[in-house]
């Protein structure tokens, strides 16, 4: 039997998770970034900047069964969202010319939602029109999700387990948020995240039903103070 394919495009930290786990379960895996030496062992690499026109020209030759995107924005401006994530969207969908793969998914970010003062959040609440930012990462999803190829997004939310991370890093330098009023957060281990991609795939392959949009969160909102 013909073992099943996956490339992860911007294959960093998410990337590497899951497909050393999807490597265990007898995968092929391929990662692209710009320096592929950074790959675990097993992968197959490609030097690739997915911001750049004509970068990804490989993957309509390498033909995968599957696609993971884990963009990030070139820099922190709108212009940096822009190229990180429209831009990015854009050359992955050239560069697969005639070949569609089984399925396609993008990692994305709860903050394309519209929402700011604690209400409660699903896969189908409006969307920012006010972040540019939000606005930059909204036309990518939707330029993948109406590009005609089997899609879903993934919106994660607070991505945690990074040895010194941000939220670590503001505890340890006294930034902690008042106890009141309430200010909840909704956050999701990096492991989970790994295998949340993981799940889709596999339900992908299995020909089961995969939603076009998820959110990919921990089940409980919790006040940040007691975060």
């Amino acid at each position: 039997m013909k073992s099943k394919s996956v490339l992860f495009v911007g294959c960093g930290d998410l990337g590497a998770r899951a497909g050393q786990l999807l490597l265990a379960q007898g995968w092929q895996v391929a990662g692209a970034r710009r320096d592929s030496s950074r790959l675990p062992a097993g992968f197959s690499g490609f030097d690739a900047d997915y911001a750049v026109d004509g970068s990804l020209e490989f993957i309509a030759r390498m033909q995968p069964d599957y696609v993971v995107t884990t963009f990030n924005p070139t820099e922190r401006s709108v212009a940096g969202y822009e190229a990180g994530f429209h831009l990015a969207t854009a050359n992955l969908l050239a560069a697969l010319d005639a070949h569609h793969p089984r399925h396609i998914i993008a990692v994305s970010s709860t903050r394309v939602f519209a929402e700011r003062d604690g209400g409660w959040v699903d896969e189908s609440s409006p969307l920012s029109e006010e972040d540019p930012r939000a606005v930059a990462m909204i036309r990518a999803e939707q330029l993948l999700l109406n590009s005609g190829h089997n899609a879903s997004v993934v919106r994660f939310a607070g991505i945690y387990g990074t040895p010194g991370g941000r939220l670590l890093s503001r505890i340890k330098t006294g930034q902690l948020c008042p106890a009141q009023p309430p200010r909840y957060g909704n956050r999701i281990h990096r492991d989970d995240c790994a295998r949340f991609l993981t799940h889709l795939l596999q339900r992908a392959d299995a020909g089961a039903m995969v939603q076009p949009v998820y959110i990919g969160v921990d089940d409980r909102p919790a006040p940040q103070f007691e975060v």
